[in-house]
């Protein structure tokens, strides 16, 4: 094993110690949240946790891969990961689903989209379809950039790519992080050349970036209506019954693509500010959306948790 692959190994390791060496069961006041590291899913994640530590409960945000997300929510390491994309994750979240060790409790964002894209200059230019990407391969240097690797986005290209989808079998798939992935086609753009990379909406790219949406999509990519996603909560296993009211705030918990697109863009305007924080700073002049929220939800010691909630909020300026 080289040094390199060691220093990648090691904090893998130490998380993975860390997750399956915890109690197996957590105590009836502990809500542990696990996360990946794309921005929309932070946001949502820091929010629930602000919101159940008003009302009382212990809660944090476990942020990790994807597949050790679904790995912890299975062995009851982990209670409730507010990120599965759907249907990109399909391959990964179903099996759980069936097995019935991880519940898909319930849609919390609607018209979300998750596709290939591409900057707008190549769209005008005729890249506009999966079937056109195999015919601009030479100006693509045979490379389509996706994010961390184990991401569902990433499987689905190397699907592509090994199955020789619409005569992807010469490219080359380029993992990275979401800042990286970002940061390399903004380089990309700043040059006018072109690159197939993974876009999502809510983010703050479709605000900063002049990028378009790929067509063509199928049931065996990013699903028939060209990345159109919906985002679900999911919670392990005897969750909802150990965790009544929780549940009931999980239920409740819509957040809406145009709240997380503005909370994007402050993020995106203000580097500094910590995903928390931007979404309590929206949360403070939007009133309404934590009246629906707490809507029948208590603290954890039974008293209204909407008031809870507002003090929280309140005490935070």
């Amino acid at each position: 094993m080289t040094i390199a692959t060691l220093k990648k190994t090691i904090p893998v390791l130490v998380l993975l110690l860390a997750l399956f060496t915890a109690p197996a069961h957590a105590a009836r006041d502990d809500v542990r949240i696990t996360s990946v590291g794309w921005t929309d899913v932070t946001v949502t994640s820091e929010l629930a946790v602000a919101i159940l530590q008003s009302l009382g409960y212990t809660s944090s945000n476990m942020m990790t891969s994807l597949p050790i997300c679904y790995k912890a929510l299975a062995t009851g390491e982990a209670d409730v990961f507010l990120g599965n994309w759907m249907p990109s994750m399909e391959s990964i979240a179903r099996p759980h689903f069936e097995s019935g060790d991880v519940i898909q409790l319930v849609p919390n964002m609607t018209d979300a989209k998750y596709t290939l894209a591409v900057p707008a200059y190549a769209a005008e230019a005729g890249l506009k379809d999966f079937k056109d990407i195999a015919r601009f391969g030479d100006r693509l240097e045979w490379k389509i950039y996706g994010i961390e690797e184990g991401n569902d986005g990433n499987d689905i290209i190397q699907s592509m790519i090994d199955r020789d989808m619409f005569g992807l079998g010469k490219f080359e798939l380029v993992a990275s992080s979401e800042s990286g992935m970002l940061a390399q086609v903004q380089s990309f753009m700043r040059e006018k050349k072109f690159i197939v990379f993974l876009g999502w909406s809510p983010h703050s790219m479709n605000e900063k970036i002049d990028m378009a949406y790929l067509t063509g999509s199928t049931d065996e990519t990013f699903g028939p209506d060209d990345g159109t996603a919906t985002v679900y909560t999911n919670v392990r296993k005897g969750f909802p019954a150990d965790m009544p009211n929780v549940t009931r705030f999980l239920k409740n918990f819509v957040v809406p693509v145009n709240m997380m697109n503005s909370i994007m863009v402050t993020m995106a305007e203000h580097p500094e500010m910590k995903a928390r924080d931007a979404a309590l700073d929206w949360v403070a002049k939007n009133p309404d959306m934590p009246a629906k929220w707490l809507d029948g939800v208590t603290t954890k010691d039974g008293k209204p948790g909407l008031p809870a909630f507002m003090a929280a909020l309140k005490a935070r300026n």
